[in-house]
């Protein structure tokens, strides 16, 4: 895909100078969505193995609500910045990159400092962005797909023919699965907070909607499926939904977490796990190591992205605010009223 490594980072982007310090969104304690304020910052330098991508479009992330409450500390070594997901051109290389990605337009998964003009990722984490793919379409999907992709494919190890129950159908993690499901064959279940969303849903793809507010999820997926349950429970809430995701999953069903808004706790039955021989499993992608996130990258350019580049795959765009306005952003995805991805254009 890209050619020969260089010795030294490049700051060549036809002649236009990189600047030394940048626009970027911050803030100075944890708390409402309202402490995000604009703020300046030094431009990053890439690093052996990195690039500096000069941002078109960040996309926003319930982890990035996490971090401003100061519940989601960034990693060792990774930017302070919110923002996991970037989509613009690369201007800078850092040592041992391919020198042929200079100039290209790529999406990336990044560890932090999204929200900002200019960014770092490391060379593997970035994926092409193909010349019918927006670059704000192109800066909603690399969060989304890969946490989709290694915990619906790879840790719920989902087939064609399963069915697979997802909460939060219309969040961009619901959309995605949603998506991806219905591209691999496997018959998809969302519950939905309102008969609008449920509408929303079954349009982007799922094969049948749960209104939650209004119907038990688990009497309502022991009737769409005759009694049979779902072989895998992509779940979002944990709390006290984990024991009735359980009641949800046929024997040998596989139950696998990717965030504890409803609580992180949960009182399970470990005998009828053991009877009915059920997995449970969970994730977190961001502290992951860089050849981790590389290696599954890779497996979605291989698996995946021709999807995205015949068009066949897209994420489901909400709403994009300013850079400035990511306090806005932020107060959006709280209030639950988006469906699909929120992004900011930088």
């Amino acid at each position: 895909m890209f050619a020969k490594p260089v010795p030294l980072w490049q700051l060549v982007r036809m002649s236009v100078v990189i600047p030394a310090e940048i626009a970027a969104i911050g803030f100075d304690a944890p708390g409402e969505s309202d402490v995000l304020k604009p703020i300046r910052v030094d431009t990053p330098r890439p690093g052996p193995g990195q690039v500096l991508i000069e941002v078109a479009y960040a996309g926003v992330n319930r982890p990035d609500v996490l971090q401003r409450q100061g519940a989601y500390p960034p990693p060792p070594g990774a930017s302070p910045l919110l923002g996991l997901e970037v989509a613009g051109k690369v201007v800078a290389l850092g040592e041992g990159v391919d020198a042929d990605m200079r100039n290209t337009n790529v999406c990336a998964l990044v560890a932090g400092g999204g929200y900002a003009e200019y960014c770092l990722a490391q060379a593997g984490q970035c994926l092409p962005v193909p010349d019918s793919l927006s670059l704000a379409e192109a800066a909603a999907l690399p969060e989304t797909l890969l946490t989709v992709w290694h915990n619906v494919f790879e840790r719920g190890w989902a087939t064609s023919g399963e069915t697979i129950l997802v909460h939060g159908g219309t969040s961009g993690i619901g959309t995605m699965a949603t998506m991806l499901g219905k591209l691999f064959g496997i018959t998809v279940i969302v519950t939905c907070g309102g008969p609008d969303k449920c509408a929303r849903a079954l349009e982007i793809g799922a094969a049948h909607a749960i209104d939650y507010k209004a119907s038990d999820f688990v009497e309502e997926v022991a009737r769409i499926t005759q009694g049979k349950g779902v072989d895998l429970v992509l779940d979002m809430v944990s709390g006290d939904y984990v024991p009735r995701n359980l009641k949800c999953l046929a024997p040998d069903g596989r139950h696998v977490t990717i965030a504890v808004l409803g609580g992180a706790k949960a009182q399970l039955n470990m005998a009828v796990v053991m009877s009915r021989r059920l997995t449970l499993t969970g994730s977190t992608l961001r502290p992951r190591s860089d050849a981790f996130k590389t290696l599954l990258t890779q497996e979605v350019l291989a698996n995946v992205w021709p999807m995205v580049a015949s068009g066949e795959l897209r994420p489901v765009m909400d709403r994009c605010f300013p850079l400035a306005e990511a306090a806005a952003a932020h107060a959006r995805m709280e209030a639950g009223a988006h469906i699909g991805k929120i992004v900011l254009e930088v």
